[in-house]
């Protein structure tokens, strides 16, 4: 967006200065390295954290994982990196008779809260608003809010979740989708509901209780789990020829490098790959899930080359170790030069 179009970051900067909307961190590349690579998942959040600090001024409380998702392992790491909340799935194998509709905590890190998506609500605008088969077709913004208000009074929040890309590319314009959030604030108003940043939530409720995620869960297909991306052998085998890399990558200061590296870590890439959704349309542009694994496995072949170029593959663990070690120790060092000159310049600032 900041290369082709501009004028869109722009309107997210206009969002931020209304103080209504909260700005979430994700993996910088939309990738999957929360499943398969601990380092490179940590370095993407505090590369999206930077971009957001950069492009808007604030640096993000809560995370919201790529496709929601989710495991109590993720949530540990997501804990140790300072974020207050979690957005995830409402996964009804992993909540069984709860609901959704309230703020709930990670079982191994309590201080990480989690909202959970409501998927219903969530989906009759993400799915069927503009279904001419739906038996609830046309949905007003007044309907809508009469059905949450139907909810019970005990039950403390419902979470939307959805793609920016239900507003106008899943239902056009001529759908009345506009209109319908436009209606929205009215009617909740009418209802006594309102509407709360994740933040805000996290300060205004307490969790009613941990849950726990021992497999990692999404908010894809009927199953919410991750067979979407690594359900096959192709997928798997893919993820693990790029998770093989990581460490020689992180090593180099070649930006094309590091920038191909983002676009091959795409989850997109896997979701391609899969053999479930076969002959169902979607947005892939592969003829079958066959030619996305041939293509992306020539790409990365490629790609491996140019890396071990930089780092051949008989450098031994250890040596790799202690140049990363190096590396670490130097950026520490740097990190705590930039403090002191911080302090620095505050104090000649004062005087």
């Amino acid at each position: 967006m900041e290369i082709y179009t501009p004028e869109v970051i722009d309107s997210f900067k206009e969002l931020a200065a209304t103080g209504n909307v909260e700005f979430l961190s994700e993996t910088y590349a939309h990738s999957l390295s929360s499943l398969g690579d601990p380092e490179e998942f940590k370095h993407q959040v505090k590369k999206q954290e930077d971009k957001i600090k950069t492009l808007f001024g604030v640096k993000p409380k809560v995370f919201r994982n790529t496709e929601l998702i989710y495991s109590d392992d993720i949530s540990a790491m997501v804990s140790e990196m300072g974020y207050k909340g979690m957005l995830t799935e409402g996964a009804k194998h992993i909540l069984g008779w709860k609901s959704p509709n309230y703020m709930y905590s990670s079982c191994v890190a309590p201080k990480l809260s989690l909202l959970l998506k409501n998927d219903r609500f969530s989906e009759d605008l993400s799915n069927r608003f503009s279904d001419y088969s739906w038996n609830e077709y046309p949905l007003t913004a007044d309907k809508y809010m009469s059905w949450i208000a139907a909810t019970p009074d005990s039950e403390q929040i419902i979470n939307l979740f959805m793609n920016y890309e239900v507003l106008g590319s899943l239902h056009p314009a001529s759908t009345g989708i506009f209109e319908f959030f436009k209606a929205l604030p009215r009617f909740a108003a009418d209802k006594g509901i309102s509407f709360s940043t994740p933040s805000e939530v996290f300060t205004l409720i307490k969790p009613v209780d941990s849950i726990s995620v021992p497999y990692p869960i999404s908010w894809v297909d009927e199953e919410r789990d991750c067979s979407s991306w690594l359900g096959n052998v192709l997928q798997q085998e893919a993820f693990r020829k790029i998770n093989e890399i990581g460490e020689r990558v992180r090593l180099s200061q070649t930006r094309r490098i590091r920038q191909d590296w983002y676009y091959l870590q795409s989850s997109d890439h896997f979701y391609y790959m899969s053999t479930k959704h076969m002959g169902q349309g979607g947005f892939s542009p592969y003829d079958n899930p066959y030619d996305a694994f041939n293509n992306y496995m020539n790409v990365l072949s490629d790609f491996i080359v140019r890396v071990n170029a930089e780092f051949p593959e008989n450098i031994e663990n250890e040596e790799l170790n202690s140049l990363l070690s190096t590396i670490k120790n130097q950026g520490e060092e740097i990190e705590s030069l930039q403090k002191e000159l911080d302090k620095l310049k505050k104090k000649a600032a004062k005087k």
